[in-house]
């Protein structure tokens, strides 16, 4: 019988298959890799640099100015619930010619006839109470002009202002 398939040419007949690398690879190493690996290493250093220089600058403010680091930390650290209760606290009453504001600044909403208020002291600001006392046991500071409020602490109010000036 006589063979009636054609032969295939066999991928040595068409010659030496020469493959060449990409541009990106160079004896099987790629560029793009080191690049990144590199530019990681490099945000990396960057940002442990910049939390090494927040530490030292901490811990050498703590070293040199104990006390005074110590007590501008207790400034603001939130009233006492008995200080805050002896707050003045009143009824909201709407008055066409009353020039106080009609707002609370801490949860933006409108005051209503009957609202339980409580006004600071030192600088007459208004607030609702629940917002006021949530505030207060944080903050012993006004939020709207952050006026200290803590009776307790007015000799640390003195060094407050030396430590700003």
């Amino acid at each position: 019988m006589a063979q009636t398939q054609a032969e295939s040419p066999t991928p040595s007949s068409f010659g030496p298959i020469i493959s060449t690398p990409c541009d990106e690879q160079v004896g099987g190493f790629d560029w793009m890799v080191l690049v990144a690996a590199i530019l990681c290493a490099l945000v990396c250093a960057l940002g442990l640099n910049t939390m090494l220089q927040c530490v030292f600058q901490c811990a050498s403010r703590l070293l040199t100015q104990p006390g005074q680091w110590m007590a501008s930390r207790r400034l603001n650290s939130g009233l006492k619930r008995k200080e805050m209760v002896a707050l003045p606290t009143s009824t909201y009453t709407h008055s066409a010619s009353s020039s106080s504001p009609s707002s609370c600044v801490i949860c933006l909403a409108e005051f209503s006839d009957g609202d339980p208020i409580r006004f600071l002291p030192n600088c007459n600001h208004h607030f609702h109470v629940l917002c006021i006392d949530k505030w207060l046991l944080s903050h012993s500071s006004c939020p709207t002009c952050r006026h200290l409020l803590n009776p307790n602490h007015h000799h640390l109010q003195s060094l407050h202002i030396n430590l700003i000036a």
